[in-house]
């Protein structure tokens, strides 16, 4: 489904990681097939974000074939601040098509007046032809990635002539207090859970709120004063000059 305020890029770099938060803890990381949602949004965020609205990630699109690399790093131990040798799983080659749209932040009713549609769309598409506004990572810092406009669904993709592709249970993202979207969710941290299916290339995401959820801890929300929501819609118009 396509929406008024709908964007669409293609993103690419050499390598991604796009790994379950659980499994990092340990050192090892292991990537997962495709990107999740939340790696997603975190892009868009890096091109364009605003507290007034949250991006939501439509649909995203498998270009190249899925291959994995694994190399030997030398992070750091929590414990005592030494190096210590692990194996992380990369993506190699990874290239996706994506679709986004935005809705308002109603958790954030002090921004009411910066909820201009048409102002905030247009500064989006601008900033992916420019590739973002921030550096743009595939997962993690290390993986860097690039955007540019493109038309989701052109150009010939690996997985087209592919049917189905069950990958089962992923990790969707995470929802914080701020992007709360019922009341079980407000003031608290979240994690999402979801079934992830690919159909000829083209996995479809669900909302947030139609997802599998289990709250974390309690968190509160950050504030923005009145004064500092002038001076984001100020920016935001000189902007669009």
């Amino acid at each position: 489904m396509e929406y008024r305020n709908s964007v669409e890029f293609e993103v690419s770099g050499d390598y991604g990681l796009f790994a379950d938060p659980v499994t990092r803890v340990g050192g090892e990381k292991f990537t997962y097939q495709i990107p999740t949602y939340e790696a997603l949004k975190g892009i868009m965020q890096s091109v364009y974000w605003k507290p007034t609205l949250i991006w939501i990630i439509d649909a995203v699109r498998i270009m190249d074939p899925i291959q994995t690399e694994t190399k030997g790093m030398r992070p750091i131990r929590y414990q005592d601040n030494k190096n210590d040798l692990s194996y992380y799983t990369y993506l190699k080659g990874c290239r996706y098509q994506a679709r986004a749209h935005f809705i308002w932040n109603m958790n954030r009713p002090g921004l009411k007046k910066d909820r201009n549609e048409n102002k905030h769309h247009n500064i989006a598409k601008r900033m992916i032809q420019r590739g973002g506004r921030r550096d743009i990572f595939l997962g993690t810092r290390e993986c860097q990635g690039y955007v540019q406009p493109c038309v989701f669904g052109e150009g010939k993709g690996f997985y087209d002539n592919v049917p189905e592709l069950d990958f089962g249970m992923m990790y969707h993202g995470i929802t914080y207090a701020d992007e709360a979207y019922s009341e079980e969710t407000k003031g608290k941290m979240s994690v999402r859970l979801w079934r992830a299916v690919m159909k000829k290339g083209v996995i479809y995401f669900l909302p947030p709120w139609e997802c599998i959820h289990r709250p974390i801890r309690e968190m509160h929300m950050k504030e923005f004063d009145v004064a500092c929501g002038n001076i984001m819609i100020a920016d935001e118009e000189e902007v669009m000059r």
